[in-house]
């Protein structure tokens, strides 16, 4: 058996796991303002792509920002309407007034799009169309030639743009401490309606149905078996992906689990109060400040209430699945990290070795 087939795979996820990481919690974190700096600047532009194909045909990609755009968010930057200093001393009320005001004038004099522009140019990007919707893909293949296949979906907020530090890595290992049999063929796809990917303008795509997109393209690039890999809003559909049960697919790995109890889930959703059974700590409530917001948008993503509330939630996470040996353990964290799935990785190992040493040893065709 070879290596590749020898990687095992989290899935931590169960049906009622998996709403710990849904649609609805993320709609919690929508105000945080650093998630206009974390989602890159792929999606505040507009792009003039090909135009789609009616088949499956793959269409090679490449970023042109027009230099107008560039010049109008600066403007628009510089035209926030900021509101009033909070009256504490704290981030009790949200995110300091201070702290967006340094990100906009970070995104307003310093951020650099065309370095970043040219950073994505640099890979092979493409776009195909699947379930009637453009996907926007990275597609870098390996020169060795026994590398597996591996679709890594990223999360929100965020782009492909996360995943460029880890293609070199791991589709040239042998010039980074490893061997050939650690190399990969690496496919990053931005999720619909995320950077260039094509914006639905109906309901459905959900973890499931981006799934399914996510199998169609990886045997539309001619790949009979792959493994794939996500994180964040990433891991849902990587976990779906193995639900699925695709034959070509030979196993998942996830640093997102989704192991947060559903009753905490409910309340973090609703708004209501903790459930029963809590330390104090873990109760502690958040605050909300009383003060009216103007309507420009940098204003609107920073507002705090929902920063406070993620930060200042502890959750108790439950004991990891079975299969997996690990020196992490699952302690309350002001931050709300999730542990890690498995055994962490020594500063001293090669990227590969740290990817399969945070795999956990389950089988590869587990759904959980």
């Amino acid at each position: 058996m070879s290596t590749h087939l020898k990687m095992a795979v989290a899935i931590a996820a169960t049906e009622s796991n998996r709403e710990a990481i849904n649609h609805d919690r993320r709609k919690l974190l929508a105000g945080a303002g650093m998630g206009l700096a974390a989602a890159g600047a792929a999606s505040l532009f507009p792009i003039h792509s090909a135009p789609a194909a009616t088949n499956d045909a793959i269409r090679p990609f490449r970023i042109n920002v027009p230099e107008e755009a560039l010049v109008d968010l600066r403007r628009r930057l510089a035209a926030t309407r900021w509101p009033e200093k909070e009256t504490v001393d704290d981030d009790s009320q949200g995110v300091p007034l201070a702290t967006i005001q340094e990100l906009v004038r970070y995104w307003q004099t310093e951020y650099d799009w065309r370095k970043v522009e040219a950073r994505l140019n640099a890979v092979p990007q493409f776009i195909t169309e699947i379930d009637g919707l453009d996907i926007h893909f990275i597609h870098v293949r390996s020169k060795h030639d026994n590398a597996l296949p591996l679709i890594v979906t990223h999360g929100w907020p965020g782009s492909v743009i996360e995943q460029l530090k880890i293609i070199d890595p791991l589709t040239n290992p042998t010039a980074h401490g490893g061997s050939a049999s650690d190399a990969f063929h690496l496919v990053i796809p931005s999720i619909p309606g995320y950077g260039f990917s094509g914006k639905p303008t109906t309901i459905g795509w959900d973890p499931v149905r981006i799934a399914r997109a996510w199998i169609v393209l990886m045997k539309r690039l001619g790949y009979t078996k792959f493994a794939a890999q996500g994180g964040d809003w990433g891991a849902p559909i990587t976990n779906e992906m193995a639900r699925l049960a695709a034959p070509e697919l030979l196993g998942i790995h996830v640093n997102l689990p989704g192991v947060v109890p559903p009753e905490i889930v409910k309340a973090l959703q609703s708004g209501n109060p903790a459930p029963s059974g809590l330390s104090a700590d873990e109760q502690q409530p958040s605050s909300s400040s009383s003060f009216s917001l103007p309507s420009d948008a940098p204003t609107r993503r920073s507002w705090g209430r929902v920063r406070k509330r993620c930060r200042d939630w502890r959750i108790r996470l439950p004991a990891l699945p079975p299969g997996c040996s690990t020196t992490a353990t699952a302690m309350p964290s002001r931050r709300r990290r999730s542990p890690r799935p498995c055994a962490v990785a020594r500063s001293t190992d090669t990227p590969q070795a740290t990817l399969r040493g945070m795999m956990c040893s389950t089988t590869s065709r587990s759904t959980g």
